[in-house]
């Protein structure tokens, strides 16, 4: 039987960050189960990954109705973690769920209408075994479903209580500050924006996206800090058989160029002269910027959850 570490909230100063203007406090590192969590992966492994975490004060685990191998899993899986260990936990966890992507088949199991994402939610709390969640997220803005349909779908999904707050991801500038103006008028603030933001990607800042964030009172969750791998030691010598860079068609070979090799190979070099790893110095860096309030890291090994860990809690 699992029982979590009595030191797990002895982090240091500055571990948990408040989220925007909100109540909510984040680890500055959140465990991401996009990939390696669905039913691909070993269970037991899974499991020890959450333990791992959880023990070491990260709180915030981030799903989507179509993450893990075949779509859904990582939830069916996350739920069974609940079941078995990390449920009588609850209250201490702060678990957020997506929907926007390609989810099933037909019309109705994609984009940003009311209907895929108030029956997207309903099947997310059905398969991790939950009466809610603590964070909702729009996954992607759609272009043909009007706003306001999308945004009043988030306003009654938190005031059926199916979720306690609700964000964007991904969205344009523009649509964004339309949706914090018609979610401020409703009394449903937005709480976090996730985007991207890494040492190879600043598109949330240069947007001012992240500005926004800041001036309005929104958490930043940022994912991917170490760009799918490529701000780890993992390319620095090749393409190892066994990368997402052969396996995966997220990240391509081709963006692996002489150019990109010669830059990683330089931070690199810094991070070793600072007495870091490159993936440590790459998340360091990201919360390093005004407004970030927390990066999703995914892992596929326990090694690499420790890792990411490791300089910030010693």
């Amino acid at each position: 039987m699992y029982t979590a570490s009595p030191d797990r909230y002895d982090r240091p100063e500055g571990f948990y960050r408040r989220c925007g203007k909100s109540g909510i406090m984040l680890p500055a590192i959140s465990l991401g189960l996009w990939k390696n969590f669905g039913h691909e992966a070993d269970f037991k492994e899974s499991l020890d990954m959450l333990h791992y975490a959880f023990d070491n004060g990260i709180v915030h685990f981030d799903l989507a109705n179509n993450y893990g191998t075949p779509y859904g899993s990582a939830e069916e899986n996350f739920g069974r973690a609940l079941q078995e260990s990390l449920g009588k936990y609850r209250d201490e966890l702060f678990i957020s769920t997506k929907a926007g992507y390609d989810m099933w088949p037909g019309v109705y199991g994609n984009w940003g209408s009311r209907k895929y994402l108030i029956s997207s939610l309903d099947q997310s709390l059905h398969r991790m075994r939950l009466d809610y969640v603590d964070l909702f997220y729009s996954h992607r803005y759609d272009p043909n479903t009007p706003l306001d349909e999308t945004l009043q779908a988030l306003v009654d999904i938190v005031r059926s209580g199916k979720a306690l707050y609700v964000g964007i991801s991904r969205w344009p500038h523009e649509a964004f500050r339309y949706a914090l103006d018609y979610l401020d008028a409703r009394n449903v603030p937005c709480l976090t924006y996730q985007g991207r933001i890494n040492m190879l990607d600043h598109a949330p800042i240069e947007e001012g996206i992240l500005q926004t964030c800041i001036d309005r009172g929104v958490g930043f969750v940022s994912f991917s800090p170490l760009a799918q791998g490529l701000l780890t030691e993992r390319y620095l010598s090749g393409i190892p058989e066994d990368s997402r860079m052969r396996n995966s068609i997220n990240l391509k070979e081709s963006v692996l160029t002489p150019e990109m090799l010669r830059h990683l190979l330089t931070l690199n070099e810094e991070a070793c002269s600072k007495g870091m790893k490159l993936s440590q110095m790459a998340l360091k860096w990201v919360l390093e910027q005004q407004g970030v309030t927390s990066v999703i890291v995914g892992v596929s090994r326990l090694s690499q959850l420790k890792e990411n860990l490791e300089w910030i809690v010693g």
